[in-house]
């Protein structure tokens, strides 16, 4: 689950966005502020993935926010000006979106916030050549090869990891094993799971079949799925 949250002193383009990031599968608001020493308190205490920061807020505006965090989040800024567009950009941020926000410009901004969290976990594992992952289980550690993996699947604060011969429970979370897998073998196809994709024996309207196992597939990741599959 991708954590974000939205600080803006406009209640209508927080309940806008809000509404918005309620219809994505993978992604919760965990936080809606209306000022930005809130929003900073919040940040500093919580994990956050994605900020959406207005750029103009009494007192402190969404640049004051960005240069007093040691270690922001991703940063989607939003504003009815055009002029601050290059200034945030100074500041890493992910993407920029213009008042009103449109539902087809906000998609954008999501493939973009997916494209830069996932290829991060894909660029740390270009770096290893590593063919398994210890995985700790029953107070024990247990070697898992990768290609022995059939998917993934999220629990609450733990993943269980489906073998061809067993199934191991882990305490860990789903972007943090994804950053492990190989991205090249691996998919995740919804926010609770993730196939290695050369054990897809098919897919049937919107469900991947692996080992008679039927995973419904995101709608946001579907596109992803068809790039990647080798199709004839």
């Amino acid at each position: 689950m991708i954590k974000t949250i939205i600080v803006d002193d406009d209640e209508l383009c927080i309940s806008v966005i809000e509404d918005m990031i309620d219809q994505l599968e993978e992604f919760s608001c965990v936080g809606t502020f209306q000022n930005a020493l809130d929003a900073y308190t919040f940040i500093n205490n919580n994990h956050v993935d994605v900020l959406f920061l207005d750029v103009e807020m009494p007192k402190m505006g969404g640049i004051e926010l960005l240069k007093n965090l040691e270690n922001p989040p991703l940063v989607v800024m939003i504003t009815s000006h055009d002029e601050f567009a290059l200034e945030s950009y100074e500041y890493n941020v992910t993407d920029f979106l213009k008042k009103p926000v449109e539902w087809a410009r906000f998609i954008k901004t999501v493939k973009k916030i997916n494209n830069k969290l996932f290829d991060l976990g894909a660029k740390l594992v270009e770096d290893d050549d590593s063919e398994h992952v210890f995985i700790k289980t029953d107070s024990k550690l247990v070697q898992l090869k990768f290609n022995n993996i059939l998917w993934v699947e999220a629990l609450g604060n733990y993943v269980r990891v489906h073998t061809q011969e067993e199934k191991h429970t882990v305490l860990t979370t789903m972007k943090e094993l994804q950053v492990k897998l190989p991205n090249k073998d691996f998919l995740r196809v919804q926010r609770s799971f993730i196939v290695r994709l050369d054990q897809i024996k098919s897919i049937e309207d919107n469900y991947i079949i692996i080992n008679d196992k039927e995973i419904h597939i995101g709608k946001s990741y579907k596109e992803e799925l068809t790039n990647r599959l080798n199709l004839l």
